[in-house]
């Protein structure tokens, strides 16, 4: 089975790294260059901290990445797959006009999957001609060591088309969970606004940064706090999410906070800008990454 991966940023380096490791022949597409490149290192890094702690050999780090292609044209890189999977920033905008140009060039029996986390499966597969090959496969980041996937069905997506979906997700070692096409879905209807609240306690001077993060770990056994996990997801994502689910909900309930707006605004978005709700302008990602997650 061919797979193709749109999208070299930190969710589509993961997914093709976790295809590439269990034997799939995978090609990253990105419109950039540098992109590319990047995403390439950053398996690369990961793979040799895999190495370090002994989880994987030298064999298994050195056929992984010869199994991934680059290519910056997507026509080229879909032409022969059998799944190929978005994953470009979280804009419907965007992720229209990728589906528009996966359809019609995407040999007439590939699935199509989407890796967003809140947009509606049902409207991406509107813009297709297939709309019963059309899917979501939520992976959650980062995407080597996170077990879950959330399948999401669009209104039309198939049996068939979730079946194989479910079955290839186990076959990456991965726990998949089958959802239905609401704002949100699961993981991050419940997720975002426990993370919103923490930010609204944070707002109304409850008690500060280190102290919310503090109780969540302590008192309900959550690995990390929400808002050192607001962080690590990237605040202008937390806030795309949360628009998502306030418009398609019309409930006030899921409003953004003021102070993750105004957090967005000022492009203190978390890991990623070096500066969120804590400072990490002193560590790499990599590094950020691994205390994290480390076991």
């Amino acid at each position: 089975m061919n797979i193709a991966v749109i999208g070299a940023g930190t969710m589509g380096n993961g997914i093709a790294h976790v295809f590439a490791q269990n034997e799939f022949n995978v090609n990253l597409i990105d419109i950039s260059e540098e992109a590319l490149q990047k995403g390439i290192n950053n398996i690369a890094k990961n793979l040799d901290r895999m190495l370090s702690k002994g989880a994987i050999s030298e064999e298994v780090k050195v056929l992984t990445l010869s199994r991934i292609s680059k290519f910056s044209d997507l026509a080229a890189g879909i032409k022969n797959a059998d799944l190929v999977i978005e994953a470009a920033t979280e804009n419907l905008k965007i992720k229209l006009d990728i589906f528009r140009q996966m359809d019609s060039n995407a040999k007439s029996s590939c699935i199509l999957a989407t890796n967003t986390s809140s947009i509606s499966i049902t409207e991406i597969a509107a813009v297709t001609s297939r709309p019963t090959q059309v899917i979501g496969m939520h992976f959650m980041n980062p995407v080597p060591v996170m077990k879950l996937v959330e399948i999401i069905r669009g209104y039309s997506t198939s049996d068939e088309t979730t079946k194989k979906i479910m079955e290839l997700s186990k076959k990456l070692g991965k726990t998949p969970v089958e959802v239905n096409d609401y704002p949100g879905f699961v993981a991050n209807r419940i997720l975002m606004p426990m993370i919103n609240e923490s930010i609204e306690t944070l707002y109304n001077g409850v008690a500060g940064v280190a102290e919310i993060d503090t109780v969540m770990k302590l008192g309900m056994a959550h690995p990390m706090g929400p808002l050192q996990l607001a962080d690590f997801i990237g605040l202008d994502v937390c806030l795309s999410i949360l628009n998502v689910m306030y418009d398609g909900f019309k409930n006030p309930k899921y409003a953004p906070c003021p102070l993750l707006v105004n957090m967005v605004k000022a492009g203190k978005l978390g890991v990623k800008s070096g500066e969120g709700f804590y400072d990490y302008s002193t560590s790499s990602k990599a590094e950020i990454v691994s205390k994290m997650f480390s076991k």
